[in-house]
């Protein structure tokens, strides 16, 4: 199954000028769709009013085929004919003929229809397509399956960037695991000087003799700091356990976007977690290029479905 962005656009009319019996050439439908990332899915429709009774079956079938994403669907109803405005009926003219009567036998003062305004008023009174309704969610069958493929060739894109990610930080995990067994020979130095200092210090001469309860709570005290100072090879094995769920639902797809948005945060959480344990430069210079390459992913994954 593809990965999806959140973004996308696509547009289509709907065939040629829909032919009327007695009108000619018919208007023509058109419709575009675009989106944005959004946390859920919001459908806004711009439509003419001719158009506006088919929206709820329009959204029940975007809403069938989208989950997320801030989509705006515009449609619209546009008169096409290759000879230009076409020539009034008679029976048209008749019937403007009599309301201009009308009017006038009221009101003597107003203006006579001008030609412009009777082509303006013919071509408003153009006949729309027969089954309207049906036009419309057939125009909006292609559209959205354009609109879908638009999606999933951005969902591509960002998936490729992200495995791309994913072998960085992965590079950098494979740096920092030789560094451990000298991060952990540094600390247990420090925990023997600290130790050595602690009897120095219960026997100097003149000082009292330190009891062996006392001294058993200053050797776990430094025990537990010596622990808790070295133990960063459990965040190593995190992340790596975070990339390769990250790369299984990549591999998955469909809607991935609110998990891989839980599992970046959780990478963040142990490289700076890393970094804030690492006593070299080397470790912390590692922590920071996680950093940088996690939120490159953060900023990417808030694009997907």
């Amino acid at each position: 199954m593809a990965v999806y962005s959140m973004t996308g656009y696509a547009t289509a009319q709907f065939g040629g000028p829909v032919q009327d019996a007695g009108h000619g050439p018919g208007p023509a439908l058109g419709m575009e769709i675009r989106s944005v990332n959004s946390r859920f899915l919001d459908l806004t429709f711009k439509m003419s009013d001719e158009l506006r009774g088919t929206e709820p079956a329009l959204r029940e079938l975007l809403g069938a085929r989208l989950k997320r994403g801030k989509v705006e669907i515009r449609a619209w109803i546009e008169g096409r004919t290759e000879a230009g405005a076409r020539a009034p009926l008679p029976a048209e003219l008749q019937h403007l003929v009599n309301l201009q009567d009308s009017i006038l036998a009221w009101h003597p003062k107003a203006a006579p229809l001008s030609v412009s305004d009777i082509l303006h008023l013919t071509a408003r009174q153009q006949a729309l397509p027969s089954g309207l309704h049906d036009h419309l969610l057939e125009l909006a069958q292609t559209v959205l399956a354009a609109f879908i493929e638009a999606r999933a060739r951005e969902g591509k894109r960002l998936t490729d960037m992200l495995l791309d990610r994913l072998r960085q930080l992965r590079a950098l995990a494979q740096e920092a695991q030789p560094l451990i067994p000298e991060l952990v020979a540094q600390q247990r130095q420090r925990f023997i000087d600290r130790w050595n200092e602690a009897l120095g210090a219960g026997q100097g001469a003149g000082a009292p003799a330190l009891s062996a309860d006392a001294v058993q709570e200053r050797a776990l005290s430094e025990a537990t700091a010596f622990a808790i100072r070295i133990d960063v090879a459990e965040e190593l094995t995190r992340l790596a356990s975070h990339l390769e769920e990250i790369e299984r639902l990549l591999g998955k797809g469909g809607e991935v976007g609110k998990r891989l948005d839980f599992l970046i945060q959780e990478l963040h959480r142990e490289a700076n977690t890393l970094g804030s344990k690492s006593s070299s430069l080397e470790l912390t210079r590692i922590s920071v290029d996680m950093k940088v390459l996690i939120e490159q992913m953060r900023e990417q994954v808030q694009n997907l479905e």
